[in-house]
């Protein structure tokens, strides 16, 4: 993916690496039983290391409130500015380029001036969201409360040492997908959403967040085929074995030996693929109707 051009110098950051704002434990927000009525240890732990790989802030597993308590909202970081943070290293340049192409992307896609970008936080091990603490067996997650793309650049040598997706436009993708829930906040599908999981079933609640997940899948597709005039030989291939070894069943089959399809929080690895297919083969959002499959 040639994103080398991209200027960053308004891309906001918030780098926490070196700040001390590390943090533990998870964040609770109003939704879902108390843990000690939903799982033993086991599952907690099978928990963390799902997470690890989907992106996702681990409560939403778990079953709390996607949303904050205002008491949860940390604020920024004052070494917060534009572009600061983007040159540290070849990851955050990379990962700060790619937010750019999103953001001129959806700016494109959005009616006229209705896109605003979310920013970008680079944390090294644990730092702080509007979403609670940040933790890089969390790995890359969108918290809504700040409208912040969460990273450890760390991550991305985990998708290709430990999880066989090597590649630029692997890490892209990465980004791609959780702009991709910032997207669903500006278009109020999240909130929808998290107002029908309130009331939901445990099985149904996950459905819904497979299908929210299965969207931004798409949502990323939808940014490559807009810009594929960058993208590179082999990059598809590239983002499918992304989306492939992230799958439900594949880390599920992995982490516990057995594949539990009612508990998929985020889709099957052919479920992944197919969205994120979809949404480069036909680069139009309105074609990533997750939800009336």
């Amino acid at each position: 993916m040639r994103l080398d051009d991209m200027d960053t110098s308004d891309v906001e950051v918030d780098d926490q690496r070196g700040s001390g704002r590390g943090g533990f434990g998870f964040p609770m927000g109003g939704g879902g039983l108390p843990l000690g009525r939903q799982m033993g240890c086991g599952t907690l732990a099978l928990v963390i290391i799902i997470a690890l790989v989907f992106g996702v802030n681990p409560m939403r597993i778990l079953g709390g409130d996607m949303a904050p308590t205002p008491t949860q909202i940390a604020p920024q970081s004052e070494a917060s500015a534009a572009g600061k943070g983007c040159d540290t290293d070849a990851a955050s340049k990379f990962s700060c380029q790619t937010l750019k192409s999103t953001t001129l992307t959806w700016s494109r896609l959005f009616p006229d001036g209705q896109y605003h970008p979310p920013h970008i936080a680079f944390y090294t091990g644990g730092g702080q969201s509007g979403c609670g603490a940040a933790q890089s067996a969390m790995g890359p997650f969108y918290c809504p409360a700040d409208e912040g793309v969460y990273l450890d650049t760390d991550f991305y040598g985990e998708l290709t040492q430990r999880f066989g997706a090597a590649g630029d436009f692997a890490q892209a993708y990465v980004i791609a997908h959780e702009v991709g829930h910032h997207v669903q906040k500006l278009t109020g599908v999240a909130d929808k959403v998290q107002a029908a999981q309130q009331s939901a079933s445990r099985a149904q609640a996950n459905r819904l967040q497979v299908a929210m997940e299965l969207q931004a899948d798409c949502y990323a597709g939808v940014w490559a085929a807009q810009n594929r005039e960058r993208m590179e030989p082999g990059d598809v291939e590239e983002g499918l074995r992304a989306a492939h070894q992230i799958g439900d069943d594949v880390l599920q089959k992995a982490s516990q030996g057995v594949v539990v399809p009612e508990s998929f929080t985020h889709g099957s690895a052919e479920q992944r693929m197919n969205w994120l297919k979809k949404g480069l083969e036909s680069g139009d959002p309105a074609q990533c109707d997750t939800f009336g499959r």
